[in-house]
């Protein structure tokens, strides 16, 4: 299938969005604190062209998208079920990165009966005790650059390269890390604030779709391995991989390998994806 995007117009109730592909499948995709709808290229052409159509978001305050008053997860969850209403196909699926994954955990809270499968990538269903030494010192790595005046321009490409397994080297990290140097920094501090009241473990034992929990195994600071194979084992369909070469960003680190793990488990899971797969190979 040829690659089709077209993209759709902010007004003031919906976040910048594109769409790519067509058909009854749609799988959205939501990026992590640091970052935007642009990194997703390897996504968007390989999951596309297996006959799977394509949303992918900017997060209120991202991209061209206005920063909202009082930015928090459950004000982005809402925004994104404003989305999926006007975007949603017979089967819908959400993707979330990191951040991302923590919308889609609580929209999925607020609307059960339209998601069917959830792909949850380097993410945890809670921030935990913002007062703790592991928490106080995420935040510190992340924020106190801007605090010391510097811009994201100088310091997010150090700090990214930290989050990526040692010695990562593919043209979507260098993606990412020139997506996120040019987040606005108001953005940046708005997401890591939001990030640290995260709690939604109560959520967990409610989803009943198929879940996919993928983690990197040198991913120790952001989303560790053992935190995110818990959070699977909450799920009543969670499924827990890990990549054993990437970091934070797997998607990024090894497209191929990450498309191969969303493939493989859409469709052992979700048999809408499965017939469109199959169709779209006859056809080939």
């Amino acid at each position: 299938m040829p690659l089709m995007q077209r993209i759709k117009i902010m007004d003031r109730t919906m976040p910048d969005y594109s769409v790519t592909g067509d058909g009854p499948v749609t799988l959205f995709l939501l990026h992590g604190a640091f970052g935007a709808k642009e990194y997703w290229q390897s996504q968007l052409q390989a999951f596309s062209d297996l006959g799977l159509r394509i949303v992918a978001w900017d997060a209120p305050g991202y991209g061209a998208s206005a920063l909202p008053e009082g930015f928090s997860i459950e004000l982005a969850a809402e925004a994104l079920t404003h989305l999926i209403a006007r975007e949603k196909t017979e089967t819908n699926l959400v993707l979330g990165h990191s951040m991302g994954g923590m919308v889609a955990i609580r929209a999925y809270d607020m609307m059960p009966e339209v998601i069917d499968g959830l792909i949850l990538s380097a993410t945890s269903a809670a921030f935990g005790n913002s007062d703790g030494d592991w928490q106080q010192q995420f935040v510190a790595a992340r924020v106190a650059p801007l605090d010391a005046g510097k811009r994201l321009e100088e310091f997010a490409p150090a700090m990214l390269r930290r989050m990526f397994a040692p010695d990562a080297d593919h043209p979507a990290t260098d993606l990412v890390i020139q997506v996120v140097s040019q987040m606005k920094p108001e953005t940046f501090r708005a997401a890591i604030s939001a990030i640290t009241k995260f709690e939604a473990r109560d959520v967990l034992p409610k989803i009943t779709v198929p879940t996919l929990c993928i983690a990197g195994a040198h991913d120790l600071s952001a989303a560790p391995p053992k935190v995110m194979e818990k959070m699977a084992s909450k799920i009543a369909k969670g499924e827990y991989r890990c990549m054993d070469h990437v970091g934070h960003f797997g998607w990024a680190e090894d497209p191929k390998g990450f498309n191969a793990e969303i493939v493989d488990f859409l469709t052992q899971n979700i048999p809408a994806v499965a017939a469109r797969v199959t169709q779209e190979v006859a056809n080939a």
